[in-house]
């Protein structure tokens, strides 16, 4: 979802929590890697992989300077086979210690074997954020969590996340009309230009 389109979502959106619920989890986010630096990991479910958002959240560290934006895929899946972007398995969950930020994104019941691995890295000193469904364990373990309601479902969520993430309006001092002129123009000169590496 490209820069014209979240402007136009966030539009809809006007007036309702969600805006400012989106905000304030992508400046969580935002925070807890940023200043660090210890990397962040994105992890689904068994049957859930957040590619989508680890895509767009590679665009936002290209496009917005943030580097440490971009995450490392933690799959359920993963192979020896796999390409090395697409082949860390859920042991680097269980190995996450301080200044690194996990990042659940979780359709459903999260499972056991994810919990106890979320567990750990918390336990370890990692920052945990959750975008899912409620799950009381999840939530019990999450630094900060976004619960998509009935208006706002899991995808929109994400892309809304995604593009809030990229923002800094506290380093630019802009008003959103000025930051949102700013993204167009990144987004042009990213078309212009060859993409990050691809997903």
């Amino acid at each position: 979802m490209d820069a014209v389109r979240v402007a136009l979502l966030r539009e809809v959106l006007a007036g309702t929590e969600w805006l400012g619920e989106t905000r304030r989890f992508a400046g969580a986010l935002r925070t807890s890697v940023v200043p660090h630096g210890g990397g962040l990991l994105l992890v689904g479910t068994p049957e859930y992989e957040p590619w989508h958002l680890a895509a767009h959240l590679v665009d936002e560290a290209a496009w917005s300077g943030m580097p440490e934006l971009s995450p490392t895929l933690v799959r359920h899946g993963a192979g020896e086979g796999d390409p090395a972007h697409l082949a860390v398995g859920l042991g680097r969950v269980e190995a996450a210690r301080r200044g690194e930020t996990l990042l659940v994104v979780a359709p459903g019941a999260p499972g056991e074997m994810l919990l106890e691995r979320v567990h750990d890295a918390r336990r370890a000193g990692a920052t945990v954020l959750a975008l899912s469904a409620s799950d009381r364990d999840l939530h019990a373990m999450a630094h900060e969590a976004l619960v998509p309601g009935p208006d706002l479902d899991l995808d929109t969520a994400q892309h809304l996340v995604s593009a809030a993430a990229g923002e800094n309006p506290v380093a630019t001092g802009r008003g959103p009309r000025r930051r949102f002129r700013d993204r167009l123009s990144r987004l042009a000169d990213q078309l212009t230009s060859p993409p990050p590496g691809g997903w």
